[in-house]
């Protein structure tokens, strides 16, 4: 069923987001707090990566598949900006010279351009960790079943099984020439994995048993897809003004992408396939499903 076709209720998705973003930013900015000692340059650089800016996707996924299950919205969002720590980890350490080499980052200079080197990774280094302590705290959640859980869950999503093993497998194939398949799975690895994770986290936090996950599983795995389109997408022909970041890296790199492959029409078709894919997953929820329903859309629609 083409996107086109499916009748989504309104969702005011900006309002939601800006609210999930300002819970997140309020918690990295108690928890980024520079000490008053020699390790205050560190927290700045910190705080100048994970406060403002990006789209939140992951902690908004997080708390809007916690709301099918009615979970408490507090834990969810502490949840979710553990999530978001190990993704902006992540771009931190891909901006530096010998990773993407990128001056340019949610709108504003790179850690290692605002900062230094040495730093960008210390302060990488640093958002891993506070990732898993924000985990491991009573206050995310009571059960300590549930927080081992999480633990493991979010170390397998960014590890070599998962983010850190697709950055390594998208370094390896630079200037290589891969298929649909192998670019598929790369990203379901560097870009996906923490997406599904981001889904997958609110189903620990509310018990479901492994077999009852499996249509938010296919949920976000859908999204996982089409948001690394629409980003192969952006990086084609997009504003850079607009995406915060550098466009037409790919390219200039000799990276195969969706785009490459498939040729800009039929790469957004597949997007849109993926977005009516992801929504049928959801077909058993009513009114408490439609942010996800709306995330789903966002995947594909932005520009950024």
């Amino acid at each position: 069923m083409a996107t086109d076709m499916l009748t989504l209720p309104a969702v005011d998705l900006d309002g939601e987001a800006r609210a999930v973003s300002a819970e997140v930013d309020a918690l990295f900015t108690r928890l980024l707090k520079p000490p008053g000692d020699g390790r205050d340059r560190l927290y700045q650089a910190m705080a100048h990566a994970a406060i403002g800016g990006g789209k939140r996707l992951r902690p908004l996924l997080t708390v809007a598949t916690a709301r099918l299950f009615n979970l408490d919205r507090t834990r969810a969002v502490r949840v979710g900006t553990a999530i978001e720590a190990i993704h902006v980890y992540s771009l931190i350490h891909d901006d530096l010279p010998c990773m993407d080499d990128d001056d340019l980052r949610r709108g504003k200079p790179t850690v290692h351009k605002a900062f230094d080197e040495a730093t960008a990774v210390l302060a990488g280094d640093s958002l891993h960790a506070l990732a898993f302590e924000i985990l491991a705290d009573h206050a995310t959640s009571a059960n300590p079943v549930v927080r081992a859980e999480l633990v493991g869950d979010l170390a397998r999503a960014s590890g070599p099984d998962g983010m850190a093993g697709g950055q390594m497998m998208d370094l390896a194939a630079e200037g290589q020439s891969l298929d649909i398949a192998a670019i598929g799975r790369l990203q379901q690895l560097k870009t996906g994995a923490l997406i599904e994770h981001s889904v997958e986290a609110a189903c620990i936090m509310a018990g479901l048993a492994s077999q009852a996950r499996t249509p938010y599983r296919g949920y976000a795995r859908n999204v996982g897809l089409a948001f690394q389109i629409a980003d192969d997408l952006i990086d084609h022909g997009g504003d850079e003004a607009s995406a915060g970041k550098r466009v037409g890296k790919d390219a200039a790199a000799g990276k195969a992408t969706f785009v490459s492959l498939l040729g800009e029409e039929r790469a957004r078709a597949q997007a849109d396939l993926l977005v009516a894919q992801a929504i049928e997953h959801l077909h058993d929820h009513g009114a408490e499903a439609d942010l996800l329903r709306a995330i789903a859309r966002f995947a594909v629609e932005r520009d950024h």
